[in-house]
């Protein structure tokens, strides 16, 4: 890694409202919340954020109140969804580059119904929107199109284009990480989807992490970084078993879906899933308010002592 600190950054939520309208007071209050913590966020994301489920207005309204709040205070960065065509991505591209985010998460290629691009059609689509597109941009390699860029055309690709200022590497696969921080560490940024694989990335030569946990408990996955950074290695494992504890309560239920009804229970911002997701079962809530409970998370400490018994 360098000199360069290990970092970390949050999948953020998108609120909404009970009757699926955009919450923007609770979208303000919930990035409030994220930048006092100091930790970096993407916003609009497809799946903690729901990004699918918005509208062009909506999309625009969810960076800029991301400007608004975010962008003086910690690294703010737009995610978006997985496109088409390049020309989608481009769009989005430069959407993000004139209200002026600090970086475009530039999503693999999903051609759709099963299909995989080959080598060359993956290479013609980087270069054609990393060719129309000036500001920072961070390459998303995950596993959820169904494959992996070939490590010899990330090399390729960061070595041609300047702006590009780092990799969002999602995959269980822990060796296509070893090699690509082999090939391309040093270089530019490179975290890994989720926080499993947070410590051995780091161990690797990678930067950090991205987690959607950050959004129930920002403090306590900022925490993971600055220890290791401290050289605390201990308490980096202490705040690592504390991260992998929340998946109970985030991934049983849906990832996004349990979130928000952990953060409705603390009476947090953080709204409700929009359709076709929807609100975990009542009876879920009791096992996620012991969970919360027996996980005593500092940030979390005084709102869970307030909770009822249930």
């Amino acid at each position: 890694m360098g000199d360069r600190a290990a970092s970390t950054f949050v999948i953020s939520l998108t609120p909404f409202r009970s009757d699926g309208s955009l919450d923007e007071e609770g979208l303000r209050g919930h990035f409030q919340r994220l930048a006092a913590a100091g930790i970096g966020v993407y916003v609009g994301g497809s799946g903690s954020g729901e990004g699918y489920t918005l509208s062009d207005q909506e999309v625009v309204r969810v960076l800029e109140i991301a400007m608004e709040e975010l962008h003086e205070k910690v690294p703010t960065r737009a995610m978006g969804r997985e496109p088409r065509t390049a020309a989608e991505m481009i769009a989005f591209g430069k959407l993000v580059q004139s209200i002026g985010l600090h970086g475009t998460q530039i999503y693999s290629l999903d051609i759709g119904h099963g299909n995989k691009p080959s080598d060359l059609e993956l290479q013609a689509y980087l270069e054609e929107v990393l060719s129309s597109l000036e500001g920072p941009c961070i390459l998303s390699i995950h596993q959820s199109v169904g494959y992996l860029y070939p490590i010899d055309l990330v090399l390729t690709i960061v070595e041609r284009y300047p702006n590009i200022i780092g990799v969002n590497v999602s995959t269980s696969d822990i060796q296509y990480i070893a090699r690509l921080t082999e090939a391309i560490g040093g270089k530019i940024e490179i975290h890994c989807g989720g926080p499993a694989h947070a410590l051995t990335t780091l161990a690797l030569g990678g930067t950090g992490y991205l987690s959607s946990e950050g959004n129930l408990a920002p403090q306590l996955c900022v925490s993971l970084v600055d220890e290791y950074n401290a050289g605390n290695h201990a308490g980096a494992e202490s705040a690592y078993r504390k991260i992998l504890s929340l998946w109970p309560i985030t991934y049983r239920y849906g990832s996004i879906r349990g979130t928000k009804a952990a953060l409705q229970m603390l009476q947090l911002p953080g709204g409700y899933p929009r359709r076709p997701r929807l609100p975990v079962p009542e009876n879920a809530i009791p096992e996620i308010a012991t969970k919360l409970r027996a996980l005593d998370i500092p940030e979390l400490r005084e709102l869970i002592a307030g909770l009822p018994e249930l």
